[in-house]
């Protein structure tokens, strides 16, 4: 037998459908405190100090959480090649905003501190704010397109051609998808910084988190009853082929109202994905407003892998559908790489994926505490 028989290729094309959820819910944990971080600096931070505290608190480890997004980025290009070739050709404008926002987030970090003139440095604050709002808005955005279906469509000779435009994307519920984005990620972040921050940052912090988490709850209910009253749901309407070739066009699929929350109905356990949004919000207002901000961190991001999570099981199998053409919509079963390129690539994520957790545990271990005050106004410690 060949090695790579051991797994089935539906298992592993269900493993990595699985495992890009793991990253992108790793990258929306571990960075999405630093976005939320930034979007609080100019509400949680008056005074130059406090600002310097907020930096502080998330400029040790901002990095290594991008390590995520690196992942996720090669996960999808690796394991899932037409997804990552409509993605980024139909996204293309939109994820250049994304990249330069992030791009100019260390350059925000290192330059700041350069001048001790406060214009200079609130320009490079606001640089920061931008930094952190323009991602976490419209990868929610892009999430609502998706559910709604993207302009694409597949020749016979599987060339892409996309039908969209950059405009078409920002449309009502995909703004109120960016909404309950930028929600979530702010009272992620005011978790962090009533963890790592004290005095009145933290206080801030703790009132800006508990009316994010009851925006998170409000704009995520909102958004799952217009997707149930309004928007229509994908379902394949021919034979599955689970360990077929990845051609698209070999199925057929249609739209249909609802498809979307077929799933829940067939497997009842996968409303555990919404419902950990809802908790986690709630355990995340109810600690915040206890000021337990270790809690309410757990709390935000179990609320965070429960939203995204839900997109997810609302849409198996679907990975991208086409709204000209259902039949060319991305599926789990019809859009992966090879047998043997998805085995190979899940023996590498199962030896280096245990050593990036030890490492980020270890990383976070040694970082643990509160931003000293102190430390920043007598230049005796921290980075920035």
């Amino acid at each position: 037998m060949i090695l790579h028989e051991l797994i089935t290729y539906d298992t592993l094309r269900l493993i990595w459908w699985a495992l890009i959820g793991v990253l992108l819910v790793g990258f929306a944990v571990t960075d999405g405190f630093d976005l939320g971080s930034g979007i609080l600096l100019p509400f949680v931070a008056r005074t130059d100090l406090e600002r310097r505290v907020v930096i502080n608190s998330v400029g040790p480890v901002w990095e290594g959480n991008q390590v995520w997004l690196i992942l996720g980025g090669g996960a999808i290009f690796a394991a899932w090649p037409q997804l990552y070739a409509v993605s980024f050709s139909g996204f293309y404008l939109a994820m250049f905003v994304i990249l330069a926002a992030l791009i100019l987030r260390p350059v925000a970090f290192k330059f700041r501190s350069k001048r001790e003139e406060p214009q200079w440095r609130s320009r490079w604050d606001a640089a920061l704010f931008f930094s952190g709002i323009v991602p976490a808005l419209i990868f929610g955005v892009a999430l609502g397109n998706v559910l709604q279906g993207v302009p694409f469509r597949l020749t016979d000779s599987m060339q892409i051609r996309y039908d969209g435009s950059f405009l078409e994307l920002l449309n009502p519920f995909a703004l109120l998808a960016g909404a309950v984005s930028v929600a979530m990620l702010v009272m992620h972040g005011a978790a962090w910084l009533v963890l790592k921050t004290e005095g009145p940052v933290a206080d801030r912090a703790r009132r800006w988190g508990m009316l994010a988490a009851l925006a998170t709850m409000a704009l995520y209910s909102v958004a799952g009853l217009l997707l149930w009253a309004f928007i229509d749901g994908y379902r394949i309407t021919s034979a599955v082929n689970a360990t077929g070739p990845s051609n698209p066009l070999l199925k057929t699929a249609e739209v249909h109202a609802g498809a979307w929350f077929a799933n829940y109905a067939a497997h009842p356990w996968t409303m555990g994905a919404p419902a950990a949004g809802f908790i986690g919000a709630t355990g995340a207002l109810l600690a915040l407003g206890a000021r337990r901000g270790g809690l309410a961190l757990l709390a935000a991001s179990l609320s965070i892998a429960g939203i995204i999570l839900s997109v997810g099981a609302s849409m198996f199998p679907f990975i991208l559908p086409s709204s000209i053409d259902p039949r060319a919509s991305l599926t789990v079963w019809d859009s992966s790489s090879s047998h043997l390129t998805l085995f190979i690539m899940l023996v590498t994520t199962c030896i280096f994926m245990p050593i990036i957790l030890a490492y980020t545990t270890w990383v976070y271990h040694v970082l643990w505490g509160k931003v000293d005050q102190n430390a920043i106004r007598d230049h005796s410690g921290h980075a920035y």
